[in-house]
């Protein structure tokens, strides 16, 4: 059976993630001790025991989860199932630095300060308070896109997450996306809601962002990955280093074409999907995209297990 791993975005956080897989794999627990001494704090003290207000501030959210999802990897390849069990990679938003850290295209230590630089560069980007996002729920994205263009009014106001065939995240202004909120509730949306984030992620309003990461990814060694990797700004796979860096830099801006980038892999013949690390967002997400497709979340010890019996 053809397989994708796939790796979680911001929101799947919690207090005590990846603990046990540090408990039962020394290779898990090398994972967050080599986070910590490349980020020069102690980020695994505040994953297991530290506040969730702290964890999930976005520069200290996005190298947690990568360290997450990379704990689970490599307890996977304790196991004896390794990244050439997938035909392909894939992660949402930084989740895609996880799939590429997976694939061996980012070391473990460049990915964390990548995303400290990431998470870093995106908070600063706007102002607390002038931008917003909101998901809006039963609209298709030509639907969402036609309500982002009434409601900008001058405003930034654009598509950010197309998620799956019922869920669309939009960015910008706060006030167009207030606006957007509106009209898509008259426009037919099941659920229009305003997200609790501390930026609008996704949008031009990052701009200062990309220019940030485009100077932080040019020091940094990309390699081509050991399976492709379908990145959020293309929804297609990607293999060549060079082409790697310059998609980076462009997803902090572009939108994260997560519904498009599960069909082309389905299309090329991926039947099962395997979410490595925090939370069950995405799985949902692969349910609703392509029905019949296999789910399996691997967060736990116990995760570990029951994957290693069905691989084999």
């Amino acid at each position: 059976m053809s397989r994708a791993f796939i790796f979680p975005g911001q929101g799947a956080q919690t207090i005590g993630m990846g603990r046990d897989l540090a408990e039962a794999y020394p290779a898990a627990r090398a994972v967050f001790d080599e986070v910590d001494e490349a980020l020069g704090e102690k980020l695994s003290a505040l994953i297991w025991e530290g506040e969730i207000e702290t964890l999930t501030l976005t520069e200290n959210a996005q190298p947690a989860l990568m360290a997450t999802s990379m704990a689970a990897m490599r307890a996977l390849e304790a196991e004896g199932v390794g990244i050439d069990a997938a035909a392909f990679v894939a992660g949402h938003s930084l989740g895609e630095y996880s799939a590429l850290t997976a694939a061996g295209a980012l070391t473990l230590a460049d990915a964390a300060r990548l995303l400290r630089k990431r998470g870093q560069a995106m908070q600063a980007a706007v102002p607390v308070g002038v931008g917003a996002m909101a998901a809006l729920l039963g609209l298709d994205l030509d639907a969402v896109r036609k309500v982002a263009a009434e409601a900008a009014q001058g405003d930034v106001v654009a598509a950010a997450n197309d998620n799956d065939p019922g869920q669309v995240v939009i960015s910008g202004h706060k006030a167009g996306i207030e606006r957007a909120v509106e009209l898509a509730k008259a426009a037919g949306a099941k659920r229009a809601v305003m997200l609790p984030v501390s930026a609008p992620f996704h949008c031009a309003l990052m701009q200062p962002a990309a220019e940030a990461m485009a100077q932080a990814l040019a020091d940094v060694q990309i390699n081509a990955p050991a399976v492709p990797v379908v990145s959020n700004v293309e929804a297609a796979p990607v293999t060549d280093p060079d082409k790697i860096r310059t998609l980076l830099e462009a997803q902090i801006c572009g939108a994260v074409r997560w519904r498009e980038s599960v069909q082309t892999m389905v299309d090329a013949g991926v039947e099962e999907f395997w979410e490595i690390g925090a939370g069950k967002a995405l799985s949902g997400m692969v349910r609703r995209i392509h029905r019949p497709a296999t789910v399996r979340n691997i967060g736990t010890a116990a995760d570990i297990t029951a994957a290693v019996d069905a691989a084999n």
